[in-house]
């Protein structure tokens, strides 16, 4: 028995070794598309397989936003790998222990992993995410044990109370709620996507700030080139929109406002980005 436990290791060590020079290998080929394809994996299975190990530990404090920042530590050293750098602007904007609705454009999976590594300065913080995810084991299983609110787009019923849950956990606990308003991963760098309202009126009926967070544009980043380079994301937060005492017939006004300030300093970033790149680097407008 103690021999064959030993052979055991001894083989499951050959083949992780195995799949790290496998790795290893893949990322420095010249291929762009076996560097491309392997850096994706990695990603979704390095968050599949923390996802898998932490969910019993959620057990203790289930739907507790501080499971969701304990995750977030766990996934965010990933970013080295990858040699992306997060740099967050005007921080001291999420930094207040009070409730709010962070809004923010969304153009890659990796936006979340931008969430992850600025997680310990919002402190307390949930996601609102497309019911669809819960279902993919075993991040979904994770994420729910780790407070993110699943909404279902096709039943406004249920998503309304999903909604009203989410926004009595931000007025009782201060938490800040993350909403990705255009509603799904936009892949024009050029454009934003119309706003959904919900981000906005659970605002105004809870009566606590928007707070816009832009994501500059993913320029090393190309899927018909196969190109995932590193690279620099800003994410600039501005100044919290007030909702103190809008109603319902002003959530309209609301996202133009809010919209229109984000598209200024999204233009803003991509200049600011595009302008510091050499004249031949092969950054997208389709992420």
């Amino acid at each position: 028995m103690v021999i064959t436990n030993m052979w055991n290791k001894v083989l499951l060590f050959i083949v992780a070794a195995a799949i790290g020079f496998l790795i290893h290998k893949l990322l420095q080929s010249g291929h762009n598309k076996y560097k491309f394809m392997t850096k994706f994996f990695i990603y979704y299975f390095y968050s599949s397989a923390w996802a898998f190990l932490v969910w019993p530990l959620f057990l203790f404090r289930p739907k507790s936003v501080h499971n969701a920042r304990f995750g977030a530590s766990l996934l965010s050293p990933i970013t080295k790998l990858f040699q992306v750098e997060w740099v967050l602007r005007n921080e001291e904007f999420l930094c207040e222990d009070k409730g709010a609705v962070i809004v923010s454009n969304h153009q890659s999976s990796l936006d979340i992993l931008g969430l992850f590594n600025i997680w310990h300065v919002v402190y307390k913080m949930t996601v609102i995410a497309k019911r669809e995810l819960l279902y993919v084991f075993p991040f979904g299983l994770s994420a729910y044990l780790a407070g993110v609110v699943f909404i279902n787009r096709n039943n406004a019923k249920n998503a309304y109370k999903s909604l009203k849950i989410a926004s009595d956990v931000m007025v009782k606990h201060n938490t800040k709620i993350w909403m990705f308003p255009e509603g799904t991963r936009n892949k024009d760098y050029t454009m934003m996507l119309p706003f959904k309202k919900g981000a906005f009126a659970m605002a105004v009926a809870a009566q606590v700030p928007v707070i816009p967070v832009v994501f500059s544009p993913y320029y090393f980043i190309n899927r018909k080139k196969y190109i995932f380079d590193k690279g620099q994301v800003v994410m600039q937060c501005l100044e919290p929109v007030s909702t103190k005492g809008l109603t319902s017939e002003d959530v309209p006004n609301l996202i133009n406002k809010v919209r229109e300030k984000m598209i200024i300093a999204y233009k803003d970033l991509t200049k600011e980005v595009l302008d510091s790149l050499p004249a031949d680097y092969p950054y997208t407008t389709d992420g």
